[in-house]
């Protein structure tokens, strides 16, 4: 029997200008020497123009290439800098990449020849040199008295030039923060070192160099930027002010499952009560227990996903240790004060003060191996971002934080330290008419009582939900997008 073959797709390459995109060997040729542009906007580039005959949204956009992590609207206009900046192209009068007001852009070059990829390095299209020698405005210097046109007139431009524009766009407040950025990538393409000296010298530099900084992680071919402790702060204040919603939004996912994830624990705890011998009023139970979980896991989720979602927006290097510093800082943070609250409410109404209560350590420990779970399972994502993997990459990352989790809650454990579920049975056996000592579950174990085991295995269970849930949360992407 002969089965008939599926014809195969021969890979394919556009040509148009000076340049020749090359989808299949990922590269951007001008004039035949390749052109350096990161993943993500080499991906972005060729889905405009595999889509020029129409309008490409933001939504689109978001979804087709930054699949795997969120980024802001902010991000998405520099990549479009960036390209614009590579092709010699102008956003007043466009020749490759047209904005669409509310809506998102189009690749508008009309003499794109589209060919088969045959790995010859061709320098341009015949009919786009042959319009180039029709008219010579037509070739990468097209408009060179426009102060904006890049390629040989942004070498003509002076450093010093430069530098008093970028100046003069941050005394604009942020309406004047795009074309700063845009300043700032010219800047890096003519000299880095020559212009971080330049701006240096300047009064009140330090949100010019946090620019420089954060524009850096766009262009593979810009010099380092060091900081000092002023501009460190600028950069701060300017990925904080421009990703504040996203931090917002994850934050709040954090929580919520941090207490949808309590509820179930509670509930989990109440059914193994129920199994347990000698247990009554189950329904009273399941209430309490559920309660208590979402009050506990929401605060803490909260606290630890606000810590982790700063870091992700702040952090473009060394992204592990700011994602666990946080992490422990804001479950500390967070432990520090529920310690303190819940001490006030025990001494005035059960006069309990020798009770174990979960505090700063346990927070630090927690919120810790919460960011090194996370960390380990959502690597840097290329060109910034914020990660956000989809379908079982999503479950991975929440089961490899909800493991890390309970590690540190069964060291919690062996060191003495009580979780949630020790604390609850540490107030029911001080009060006589308590219904929620959690004593029987030792039974399901083998202890006749609330021993040792029951205390790791509970804070086990408890740290792995708890870092599921947040890890699940933070990780809940936007259902849609709002183009402006």
């Amino acid at each position: 029997m002969i089965r008939a073959i599926a014809p195969v797709t021969p890979p394919v390459r556009y040509r148009f200008d000076t340049f020749v995109l090359a989808p299949r060997r990922r590269l951007l040729l001008r004039g035949g020497s390749p052109v350096a542009l990161i993943p993500k906007y080499f991906d972005l580039l060729v889905l405009l123009v595999r889509h020029r005959h129409e309008a490409v949204s933001k939504q689109t956009i978001f979804a087709d290439i930054w699949t795997d992590v969120v980024v802001s609207d902010g991000a998405l206009s520099q990549a479009i800098r960036t390209l614009r900046r590579t092709l010699g192209d102008n956003s007043r009068e466009p020749r490759f990449i047209r904005t669409v007001s509310r809506h998102g852009y189009q690749f508008v070059c009309s003499q794109v020849v589209e060919e088969q990829d045959d790995d010859r390095t061709v320098a341009a299209a015949p009919a786009v040199i042959n319009a180039a020698a029709a008219d010579p405005k037509r070739v990468g210097l097209q408009d060179a008295a426009d102060p904006k046109r890049v390629g040989l007139q942004e070498e003509r431009d002076s450093l010093e030039r430069l530098v008093d524009r970028l100046f003069s766009a941050l005394d604009a407040g942020p309406d004047g923060l795009d074309d700063a950025r845009e300043t700032a990538e010219r800047l890096h393409g003519l000299d880095t070192a020559g212009t971080i000296s330049l701006v240096r010298r300047r009064p009140n530099h330090a949100t010019a160099l946090a620019v420089m900084r954060d524009v850096r992680w766009s262009m593979p071919e810009a010099g380092d930027v060091p900081l000092d402790a002023a501009s460190s702060l600028a950069l701060v204040r300017l990925r904080l002010a421009e990703a504040r919603r996203t931090i917002a939004r994850r934050w709040t996912a954090a929580a919520l499952a941090g207490a949808s994830g309590g509820i179930a624990a509670g509930l989990l705890g109440s059914l193994a009560l129920s199994v347990a011998d000698g247990v009554h009023g189950m329904p009273q139970s399941a209430v309490g227990l559920a309660a208590i979980g979402a009050v506990a896991g929401g605060l803490g989720a909260g606290g630890i996903g606000a810590g982790l979602a700063a870091a992700e927006v702040l952090a473009r290097s060394r992204r592990g240790i700011a994602l666990a510093a946080c992490g422990a800082i804001a479950g500390g943070l967070v432990a520090l004060a529920a310690h303190s609250v819940v001490r006030a409410i025990l001494a005035g109404l059960v006069g309990a003060r020798d009770i174990d209560i979960p505090g700063f350590v346990d927070g630090l420990v927690i919120g810790g191996a919460v960011g090194i779970g996370y960390a380990i399972a959502t690597p840097q994502p290329p060109g910034g971002g914020i990660a956000a993997p989809r379908g079982g990459r999503r479950i991975a990352v929440a089961a490899v934080t909800g493991i890390a989790t309970a590690v540190a809650g069964t060291a919690l454990a062996i060191a003495g330290h009580a979780l949630v579920g020790g604390l609850v049975n540490e107030i029911a056996r001080s009060s006589p008419d308590a219904q929620l000592v959690l004593a029987p579950l030792g039974q399901l174990i083998g202890e006749p009582d609330f021993g040792p085991a029951t205390r790791v295995v509970l804070s086990a269970c408890e740290g792995g939900v708890f870092g599921a849930a947040v890890a699940w949360g933070l990780t809940i992407r936007p259902k849609s997008r709002t183009s402006h």
